[in-house]
C-alpha cells in the first residue's frame, strides 16, 4: 500500500479578511530577512540598516516629503494603468508617455511662451503635457484597434523612440547655451516652475492633481457609461462586441486617459523637480514600470493606488537613503528594492490561489 501526493493549485473563492491583512505583512517580513542576508554578506548591520532609514523618512519632515515627491508619478501613472488593465488593454508606454509630456511642457515654457504669467503657463504646461501624452499612447490605441496590434511590443517599443527624442533634443537643438556643454537645457524661467508646500519638496499642483484623476477615474469607472462597457470589454470581450458596444472606442478612451494622465506626471517632473529638460532616466526613474506594480497591488482599484503609491514611494525613497547614508552599492539598493517586490507580488498570488496536497490512496498485493 502507498500513498502518491499530488500538488494542486486552486483558485480562492473567498479570501478570508484576516488573510488579506496576513499575507502582504508577512510577504514584507520575508523579503526584510531576505535582504538582511544580503547586507549581512557584506558585512554591514541590517538593523542599524532599517532602524536608520525607517527613522529618516517616516521621521523627518525631509523624508516624508521625498517620500510623496516620488508617489506622485508613480499615482498619476497607475491610476491612468488602471483603467486601462481594467479593459484588458496592456499600456506598458507610460514611462513613454511620461517623457513626452515632460517634453511638451519644456518646449512651452524655454520656447513658445516663456514670458507668460504663472497663471497662464502652469495650466497651459499641464494641458500640452495631458495632450502629449495622449496623443504618444493614441498610435499603439489605433494599431490596436483598427489592426489587432499587440499593444505590449508597440506600447514598450514607443517608449525608447520617446527616450532617443529626449536624447536628440538634449544633445541637439535644446541643448542650453549655460549648461557648460552637458546635454541640458537651460533652466525652465521662474513662472514656469510650480510652488511647493513650504519647507518641502513637494510640489502640490501635481499633488492635487493625482489626488482628483484617482477620485476621478473611481467615479468614471463606476458612475458612468463609458465605465460600465470598459469593465464589460475587460471581462468579456466577446459580449460587449454582441450587445453593440464598439471595441475601438474603449480601448481608444482608456488609452487616451492612461496616456494623458502619464503626461502630467511628466509635467510635474519636469516644473516641480528637476526644473529642466534632462537625461530620460534622470526626468523619470522608471516611474512608468513601476506604476505597473502600483497598479496591481491597488487590485485595479483607483482608490486604493494612492496607498500603493506611497508604499512604492517610500521603498525608493528608502533606497535612495540607504545609497546615501550607508554608502551601500546601487546593485544592492536594487536587490533590496527587487526583493520586497518580487515578495509582495508573489504574495499577492498566493492570496489569489491557493496550494492543496492531495493524497490517492492505492492498494497492491504482493504474489
Amino acid at each position: 500500500m502507498f500513498l502518491p501526493i499530488t500538488v494542486r493549485v486552486e483558485k480562492r473563492l473567498e479570501i478570508p479578511p484576516w488573510l488579506r491583512l496576513a499575507v502582504p505583512v508577512c510577504s514584507f517580513l520575508v523579503a526584510l530577512a531576505l535582504a538582511s542576508a544580503v547586507f549581512a554578506f557584506q558585512g554591514l548591520n541590517p538593523l542599524a540598516i532599517y532602524g536608520t532609514t525607517f527613522s529618516r523618512i517616516i521621521g523627518t519632515r525631509i523624508g516624508l516629503s521625498f517620500l510623496v515627491v516620488k508617489a506622485i508619478p508613480l499615482l498619476l501613472c497607475a491610476v491612468g494603468l488602471v483603467m486601462a488593465f481594467r479593459a484588458q488593454v496592456w499600456n506598458i508606454g507610460a514611462e513613454g508617455q511620461l517623457l513626452l509630456g515632460a517634453v511638451a511642457a519644456a518646449g512651452l515654457a524655454l520656447f513658445v511662451m516663456p514670458e507668460a504669467p504663472s497663471a497662464v503657463l502652469i495650466p497651459a504646461m499641464f494641458l500640452a503635457g495631458f495632450l502629449a501624452g495622449a496623443a504618444w499612447a493614441l498610435v499603439p490605441a489605433v494599431l490596436k484597434a483598427k489592426l489587432n496590434v499587440n499593444e505590449v511590443i508597440t506600447t514598450l517599443m514607443m517608449n525608447y523612440i520617446a527616450a532617443k527624442l529626449v536624447e536628440y533634443l538634449i544633445y541637439g537643438p535644446w541643448r542650453g547655451k549655460a549648461t557648460w556643454g552637458f546635454p541640458f537645457t537651460d533652466l525652465i524661467p521662474g513662472n514656469a516652475v510650480l510652488p511647493t508646500v513650504p519647507g518641502t519638496g513637494i510640489h502640490y499642483p501635481t499633488l492635487m492633481l493625482a489626488l482628483l484623476s484617482s477620485g476621478a477615474v473611481f467615479v468614471l469607472m463606476e458612475k458612468t457609461k463609458l465605465g460600465y462597457e470598459v469593465k464589460v470589454f475587460g471581462g468579456n470581450p466577446e459580449l460587449a462586441k454582441a450587445v453593440g458596444m464598439r471595441p475601438a472606442k474603449i480601448i481608444i478612451a482608456c488609452m487616451l486617459v492612461s496616456g494623458g494622465l502619464a503626461g502630467l506626471a511628466g509635467v510635474g517632473e519636469l516644473a516641480g523637480v528637476h526644473k529642466r529638460l534632462m537625461y530620460p532616466e534622470s526626468i523619470s526613474a522608471g516611474y512608468g514600470y513601476t506604476a505597473i506594480i502600483v497598479a496591481w497591488l491597488a487590485r485595479l482599484n483607483p482608490l486604493a493606488c494612492v496607498l500603493t503609491a506611497l508604499l512604492m514611494g517610500g521603498l525608493l525613497a528608502a533606497g535612495e537613503t540607504m545609497r546615501t547614508s550607508f554608502s551601500i552599492p546601487y546593485a544592492s539598493v536594487n536587490v533590496f528594492n527587487g526583493l520586497i517586490l518580487l515578495c509582495v507580488v508573489a504574495g499577492e498570488v498566493m492570496l489569489r490561489y491557493k496550494v492543496k496536497l492531495v493524497v490517492r490512496r492505492s492498494v497492491g498485493h504482493e504474489a
